[in-house]
């Protein structure tokens, strides 16, 4: 049991984006279902599907940063000495904390904005969508931080970064 909330705590972005994905898959291809052999559609399906891949994007985003797995170059970085390299990584994560911090800000504006505006079919406040830029650059954020310090720690230890 300990495992499975270790790996649910683990993984609980891409766990989220994949169920927000299959739902996203399942709702458009039971509405194509639905029109190309039943000859009605579902009326709600693409706005749910839609925002449910705005979701699934948003959270797949914040578990790619986590890991380290979105794609820079630092062709140039490498080919640094030492101690100037580990500079410039110390203070490209400085920035990613800043520039991450400030998108989580004005996501949170944005979406203070944008509740009281309905979405076209449903009805329910838009901000059911626009929150997952809260969620999604919030953990951004919170991971950039989490690297910033373990470069710091690694670089007082003297390893490489």
């Amino acid at each position: 049991m300990k495992k499975i909330i270790k790996f649910i705590l683990e993984y609980f972005e891409e766990i989220l984006a994949s169920i927000f994905i299959i739902i996203t898959t399942g709702l458009v291809l039971v509405n194509i279902f639905f029109r190309y052999f039943l000859h009605s559609g579902i009326y709600w399906s693409e706005e749910v599907a839609t925002s449910c891949f705005v979701w699934s994007v948003f959270l797949g985003s914040a578990s790619a940063y986590k890991r380290g797995m979105h794609l820079g170059v630092d062709i140039l970085v490498n080919k640094m000495p030492g101690p100037l390299r580990k500079t410039v990584k110390l203070l490209v994560n400085m920035i990613l904390v800043v520039i991450n911090g400030v998108i989580f800000y004005l996501s949170c504006k944005f979406v203070s904005l944008s509740y009281i505006k309905p979405t076209a079919v449903l009805g329910v406040s838009s901000a059911w969508v626009s929150s997952s830029l809260i969620v999604g650059f919030g953990l951004t954020t919170l991971y950039s931080v989490m690297h910033l310090i373990t470069c710091i720690r690694k670089l007082s230890k003297g390893e490489e970064v």
